[in-house]
């Protein structure tokens, strides 16, 4: 006989999403509570937005969470941390091949 575990996320008495691991359903709760968050938040603003809309705003901000705080400068976005090394060895060899002399890329121009 096998056994499964599975995490079921429950909003109003309904089951949303059922997942395998507790990381994945906590996460997606997570992300629900924020969208709930943000529909209270748009709900109680000036700007007029049906239900729908409302709520598919808010779960979309929810989901992009970390691309909205970039964009509210919350959060830095994530750069390259590779340092650029110079490649000296190409540049050398380019310039001792004879078929990229000065004279031949002036004649290319």
């Amino acid at each position: 006989m096998a056994v499964e575990s599975r995490f079921v996320v429950i909003r109003n008495g309904v089951e949303v999403q059922t997942f395998m691991d507790k990381k994945a359903a906590d996460e997606y709760d997570k992300m629900l509570d924020m969208a709930d968050n943000l529909t209270a938040m748009l709900t109680s603003s000036s700007v007029t937005l049906s239900e729908e809309l409302t709520e598919e705003l808010s779960i979309f901000l929810a989901q992009n969470r970390d691309e909205v705080l970039i964009a509210l400068q919350a959060k830095k976005a994530k750069t390259d941390k590779k340092p650029v090394k110079p490649a000296k060895k190409k540049v050398a060899a380019l310039v001792e091949d004879e078929s990229l002399t000065k004279e031949s890329l002036d004649k290319a121009s």
